[in-house]
């Protein structure tokens, strides 16, 4: 097995922290890959990985090598392109991005962008959770919120512009909020990340500062389309991106209110590990990703 080959595996492995794993996503035998990692160690006479029963972990010169061979990795993608005498982008991308965007926004307009870059192969996972971009092997992701992990590039598109929203079958239940006062008596559907954790309640900005409110609510989620879903349902007020809810705005089933009582806007990034490098493929695709949302974001507060 070549050197780029065994680098290859060496990154799958330490991304999917799995033997087995790996073997599975590179289609190879599972004692192919302990092969070529041992060759690797022999070769650079280190020891790249932690071994237990349990999992599988890079030591201290296994991370600064898996960080080497991603940019060298990258780098040979560039000059196999370079002397096959095409400019095409070729290889598979991985990307992560929140539920909405991919239903309502990008993969709408992903056949375009194939249209343009045939030969790319895209995975593209969909999950509203915060996904682990290094173990799971992902080129880049899409996040709307602050970007906790100092570790990791990011890349700022702009801010949604949130929105209060209940459904007309609510208002006839309830009455219409209209004041910080009323809504100790309405019902909100409560947002988590994780279920058993704290929503945060209502949040608004009260001239000075962003604040929040504790309120009611019979119901707790941890997805969007769930979120959305309750709101149409007539189960409470809900506090969501504009973008999301223009359909359901436009047909009637939902309307925006307390517009005076907002919640502080979310800002967007495209989010990659850090490297040295990043592939032309991942740079082409991060482009057309921040042309596509661009009309879709307002411009992030100074």
């Amino acid at each position: 097995m070549n050197r780029l080959d065994a680098m290859q595996i060496f990154v799958r492995v330490a991304e999917l922290t799995s033997f087995t794993r790996a073997a599975d996503a590179l289609n190879l035998p599972k004692a192919s890959v302990s092969t070529a990692i041992q060759q690797l160690e022999a070769e650079m006479g280190t020891r790249l990985l932690h071994r237990t029963t349990r999992k599988v972990q890079l030591t201290q010169d296994g991370r600064a090598f898996y960080e080497r061979c991603k940019d060298l990795l990258a780098d040979m993608d560039e000059l196999r392109a370079m002397f096959q005498g095409s400019e095409a982008l070729r290889g598979r991308l991985r990307i992560d991005m929140p539920n909405g965007f991919a239903k309502h926004l990008l993969i709408p307009r992903l056949p375009e962008f194939l249209r343009e870059h045939p030969q790319l192969e895209i995975e593209l996972s969909v999950t509203d959770r915060k996904v682990d971009l290094i173990r799971e092997g992902f080129d880049c992701v899409l996040r709307v919120g602050a970007i906790e992990d100092q570790s990791l590039i990011a890349r700022p598109l702009g801010q949604f512009r949130i929105i209060n929203c209940v459904s007309p079958a609510y208002i006839a239940q309830h009455g219409l909020p209209r004041s910080v006062d009323d809504l100790r008596s309405h019902q909100l559907i409560h947002y988590v990340g994780t279920l058993g954790s704290k929503s945060a309640g209502f949040e608004y900005f009260d001239g000075s500062s962003y604040r929040n409110v504790e309120m009611p609510g019979a119901i707790t989620v941890n997805s969007v389309e769930a979120y959305e879903a309750g709101c149409v349902a007539g189960l409470g007020i809900i506090q969501a991106p504009a973008v999301g809810m223009e359909r359901l705005l436009a047909e009637g089933t939902i309307v925006e209110v307390l517009p005076e009582l907002r919640a502080e806007p979310m800002p967007v990034s495209l989010v990659y590990a850090h490297r040295r490098n990043l592939s032309r493929r991942v740079q082409t695709f991060m482009a057309w990703i921040a042309r596509t949302l661009q009309p879709h974001l307002d411009p992030l507060s100074s």
